[in-house]
């Protein structure tokens, strides 16, 4: 069974001077549960190769590795599964390329939503943005965070698990986690921080308080 507490979503753009494999790295010695691949901004062969890296620290880790978006890399990258948004392979798709035991999780931010990707069979759901954030070019501006409430009508509205995502901090983590959800995933939160190890582990202390 999977733990959900602390999600890193990679994206190595905002890492600094520092590249994805040695931000996971610090976040698997700092506690992370759950490590998802992204890297938007970078072609296919380069996630594919930054993936091997990856791969190998999860592998050796027992944390479970999800890319995003593409199911062709993860399947090439031997990946736990897959997250999938509004534009990507629908989740039964997803389930039949990439087997019975893989984790497939889905991008949602309404209650409709949400319950028609639990009924596709998606094993968790990323809800969001809660908060807004500057890591994704269309949900920088406040209009489109959904905020607690709407989360906590999410979570009460199916039986799979519940991440919240978007502009969560170690100041906030502790609201979604009230509001219901299962964990936290976070972009900068971790990647863009001076220790990426401390940030992490703090983000896990506040998540376990909060419960």
């Amino acid at each position: 069974m999977t733990d959900w507490d602390v999600y890193l979503v990679t994206q190595e753009s905002l890492s600094g001077d520092r590249t994805t494999p040695e931000i996971v790295e610090a976040a698997i010695d700092g506690g992370v549960d759950v490590v998802q691949l992204r890297e938007k901004d970078v072609n296919a062969r380069q996630r594919y190769e930054m993936g091997r890296e990856v791969r190998e620290l999860t592998r050796e880790a027992g944390v479970p590795l999800i890319v995003n978006d593409r199911v062709d890399l993860a399947l090439a990258l031997d990946a736990d599964g897959v997250h999938l948004g509004d534009e990507d392979l629908p989740v039964p798709v997803a389930r039949d390329l990439l087997g019975e035991d893989a984790i497939v999780g889905r991008s949602v931010s309404v209650v409709a939503d949400a319950r028609a990707a639990e009924a596709a069979g998606a094993d968790y759901l990323g809800v969001g943005a809660i908060y807004a954030t500057g890591s994704k070019d269309d949900i920088d501006d406040e209009e489109y965070a959904i905020g607690t409430d709407r989360l906590s009508d999410i979570v009460e509205a199916v039986d799979v698990p519940v991440v919240g995502i978007g502009g969560i901090t170690a100041g906030n983590a502790g609201e979604v986690i009230e509001a219901g959800a299962d964990g936290v995933a976070v972009i900068t939160e971790i990647t863009g921080a001076d220790d990426p190890e401390t940030a992490t582990r703090t983000l896990g202390h506040v998540v376990a308080e909060a419960r």
